[in-house]
């Protein structure tokens, strides 16, 4: 055989193996172990659309500086997305202009929180049943999504997803949960804003 054979011969095997390898090495998309969504209600109907709310959501508004630390977890990053399909996998964001994301973690746990902005309220509906079936966000942060836990809620024309997993105690990932959550309270300054 010549060697410009066995050369070519030898590299298809590689890209082959290489392939075959990634195929059978590469991690799904994760989904959390317990997944909780709520539709959007009339206490939100202020802000129900885009229009009544135009002005886009700011970094410092959501992340402030008292959300830092939220209990035993520490803020370790913040990223904005113009293309909110970016953040998702296996759902889409329909009419979505931004999401705001902010990735925590502590000694046994890791969390993530994003908000996306939507058209209205029937598009939060949509993206919140989508991540209950269809997709989910990406992972940002490193933790066990097989042992973690997530909550998505519209909120008018907003979406709010905590997710939050690790080593820690089921007491203490529900806890995490609970204060990744809490980021979603900006939505109350645009209520009032609004009204």
């Amino acid at each position: 055989m010549s060697r410009r054979v066995v050369i070519s011969v030898v590299i298809a095997n590689v890209v082959i193996i290489a392939v075959a390898g990634w195929l059978w090495l590469r991690r799904d998309d994760p989904r959390p172990g317990a997944f909780h969504g709520e539709p959007t209600s009339a206490f939100y109907q202020a802000i129900d659309t885009r229009q009544n709310d135009a002005a886009p959501l700011t970094m410092q508004e959501v992340f402030t500086a008292a959300t830092q630390t939220l209990g035993a977890m520490r803020r370790d990053s913040t990223r904005e997305f113009t293309d909110c399909d970016e953040v998702l996998w296996g759902a889409s964001a329909m009419g979505c202009t931004q999401a705001l994301q902010a990735t925590y973690k502590g000694n046994a746990i890791a969390g993530q929180f994003v908000i996306f902005n939507l058209n209205d309220g029937r598009a939060a509906d949509a993206l919140v049943s989508a991540l209950g079936k269809e997709g989910f966000v990406r992972q940002s942060i490193l933790f066990d999504a097989a042992g973690s836990r997530a909550q998505a809620r519209a909120m008018g024309h907003y979406v709010t997803v905590s997710w939050a997993g690790g080593s820690a105690s089921a007491q203490e990932l529900v806890a995490a949960l609970v204060a990744l959550d809490g980021l979603g309270r900006v939505v109350q300054g645009r209520i009032v804003a609004a009204t």
